[in-house]
């Protein structure tokens, strides 16, 4: 039980950090509303679980083996947060979260998916933080090592989708009180926007431990 604490504490400690991921949950709960961060939230979830399976197959071991595997996601997700982070400022001021028909709804949703997905997806430190974090609290005489690996890989995504709601949620107010001020909505593009980039740039200089 003690063990099962310190791996909660472990996962709080890690998603109350600063990172992409609250970044662009809070970017996308101010600009989009509601429904596309929450949206983001699953994709962002998602990508967690295939970092559990990846990291359940060995894959942190295929990029010791051969580091330009490491340095090709690296860059690509460098790449991808680059784009989002250039695309926030570039965007116009916020749009009424109102005005927005059913199918433009569905096709933000699906596209805020899709953004949560490869921002997490694509950084290889979500999945060598899985490859050091999982099997710390691996019992040795416990249930068979793959039962618990996926138990607690369960947890970690819960844990992560129900911090990243909360963010989304933070986000959706943000942009609420936003519409208010067209000054305060251009400060917060270039807040977000800068934070993105910066974070791409951080994530090109990564190296494997």
């Amino acid at each position: 039980m003690a063990g099962m604490w310190m791996f909660f504490l472990a996962l709080a400690v890690v998603y109350l950090l600063p990172g992409p991921d609250m970044i662009l949950l809070l970017q996308t709960g101010a600009r989009q509303g509601r429904g596309a961060a929450l949206a983001t939230a699953v994709g962002l979830a998602i990508a967690r679980g295939c970092h559990v399976a990846l990291a359940a197959l060995g894959l942190a071991a295929l990029f010791k083996a051969a580091p330009w595997t490491f340095d090709v996601v690296r860059l690509a997700g460098a790449a991808y947060l680059l784009w989002i982070g250039i695309q926030c400022l570039r965007s116009t001021l916020l749009p009424d979260l109102n005005a927005a028909g059913v199918a433009d709804v569905h096709g933000q949703w699906r596209e805020a998916i899709r953004r949560g997905l490869l921002t997490n997806l694509l950084n290889p430190k979500a999945l060598l933080f899985c490859s050091v974090l999982l099997p710390q609290f691996i019992v040795a005489d416990g249930a068979p090592v793959l039962t618990q690996f996926a138990i607690l890989g369960m947890l970690l995504v819960a844990a992560g989708l129900l911090f990243d709601s909360t963010y989304a949620l933070i986000g959706a107010a943000l942009g609420r009180w936003l519409q208010r001020s067209p000054s305060a909505q251009r400060l917060q593009q270039w807040l977000f926007g800068s934070l993105l980039i910066g974070f791409a740039l951080r994530l090109t200089f990564v190296q494997q431990a």
